[in-house]
């Protein structure tokens, strides 16, 4: 019956703005939030909310800049990626999978990244997979190698708080939180023990102290026992019912400012997939948390990309916050229809320094950039490659379809910074 519905809705193009009332979080799904979910991830939802098209007038990345004055200190690099997410056979791109980006992520002074597949051995994994139509997200130690190291250089921190964490219950995050301290990888979201949860994660580099504070806005499938609740920060920011809750997310952002960061990052796993702009009220929440405290918001889950908006904050005019709704996912199985293969990476700069006898840590540079997966075959093997859109960009008539549909997407969700 979902499929009926769902297929006579695409055939009069039922929908190009977002449902009111639907859901996001499967465990408030129901009849009509499934025949909206198989539309829109074949027919993306291309129009914003009405009480959202504010967005619109604040995604000029030329604000960006250091304030009259400021004395510089320190700089450091950040670059930032979408979902991770297995695909079956990507063990064979290691290596090749990140060769063409590898300056915007494993150049930088520090990298991050949503990590959505936990790890396992193969025949669990295999097991888990099926027929290869399941929904569980996980993959093996050589797929993991894949996703989150590039010629030996690793992420510098993921995310691992969302809603694939206990995709093979608890088991299968123990064993991914092993692999990335054995990598040196720092992981956010996801607390060993109680006394860390509604903490925020700390790290240095280069002089520049940043708290990670971070949450999902569900868990798919596994329940928690009573006392491993403390395993991950997840808060209801995304549901058809309440508000967004945002306790907890500023319990660690307080915890961050009373560690004295000199800066903080939030990552929120949460938003309506396959929307290209966020709801109304995820971009009030937005601006909630960044007012309290958090300068560059990163977002994923709905699988495409939506804007990033650069807010000059109220608790501080000198300040521009960064806010990336949704980054889109990196990997993604082997889809091909353009709208799941488009996603978008960040190049930050973050600049300490004093301004008017202050010390400040500011965003001094940022741009959105678009990438895209690429698949080829190489020696009988398909491969998968992220290569940057603006490199594929030719004149009106000369690129294939797929290109000149993530073209439009990109300059849809982005305006015109996509352009700079």
């Amino acid at each position: 019956m979902i499929g009926v519905a769902a297929g006579g809705a695409l055939l009069v193009d039922y929908w190009d703005a977002p449902l009111a009332g639907a859901a996001t979080d499967g465990a408030e799904f129901g009849f009509r939030d499934e025949v909206y979910w198989f539309y829109k991830s074949a027919r993306p939802i291309i129009k914003p909310e009405e009480g959202a098209r504010d967005l619109l007038s604040r995604r000029d990345n030329s604000v960006v800049s250091l304030p009259r004055g400021f004395e510089k200190e320190s700089s450091l690099s950040v670059g930032v990626a979408g979902d991770l997410i297995q695909a079956e056979g990507l063990e064979q791109s290691k290596n090749v999978l990140f060769s063409n980006v590898a300056d915007l992520l494993f150049e930088k002074d520090l990298s991050f990244a949503n990590y959505e597949s936990v790890v396992a051995d193969d025949d669990i994994v295999k097991e888990a997979l099926g027929d290869g139509r399941s929904f569980t997200m996980c993959c093996s130690k050589d797929q993991y190698s894949t996703l989150t190291q590039h010629n030996g250089k690793h992420f510098t921190v993921l995310n691992t708080a969302n809603n694939h964490t206990f995709d093979l219950d608890l088991a299968g995050l123990v064993a991914t939180q092993k692999l990335l301290e054995q990598d040196g990888i720092m992981n956010v979201g996801t607390p060993r023990n109680v006394d860390e949860h509604g903490r925020g994660n700390i790290l240095t580099s280069k002089g520049i102290k940043i708290g990670f504070v971070s949450a999902t806005f569900g868990i798919r499938r596994f329940k928690l026992p009573p006392h491993e609740r403390h395993r991950i920060h997840v808060a209801k920011l995304c549901s058809k019912y309440v508000a967004p809750e945002l306790e907890l997310l500023k319990r660690q952002i307080a915890d961050c400012k009373a560690q004295g960061c000199d800066f903080i990052v939030g990552s929120l796993h949460w938003g309506w997939e396959f929307e290209f702009f966020p709801r109304e009220r995820q971009i009030e929440a937005a601006h909630a948390l960044v007012e309290a405290g958090v300068d560059l918001l990163l977002g994923h889950h709905p699988h495409v990309i939506q804007p990033v908006e650069f807010y000059p904050t109220k608790r501080d005019p000198n300040r521009i916050a960064v806010i990336a709704y949704s980054l889109g996912s990196t990997t993604f199985g082997w889809f091909t229809a353009p709208h799941m293969m488009l996603s978008l990476m960040l190049d930050i700069e973050l600049s300490k320094g004093t301004v008017d006898g202050a010390q400040r840590t500011y965003i001094s540079g940022a741009k959105p950039i678009p990438v895209f997966r690429h698949h080829f075959m190489r020696e009988g093997k398909l491969l998968m490659r992220i290569e940057k859109l603006v490199d594929h960009v030719a004149p009106a008539g000369k690129m294939p379809p797929s290109i000149q549909k993530m073209n439009e997407y990109a300059k849809l969700v982005l305006g015109d910074a996509y352009a700079r």
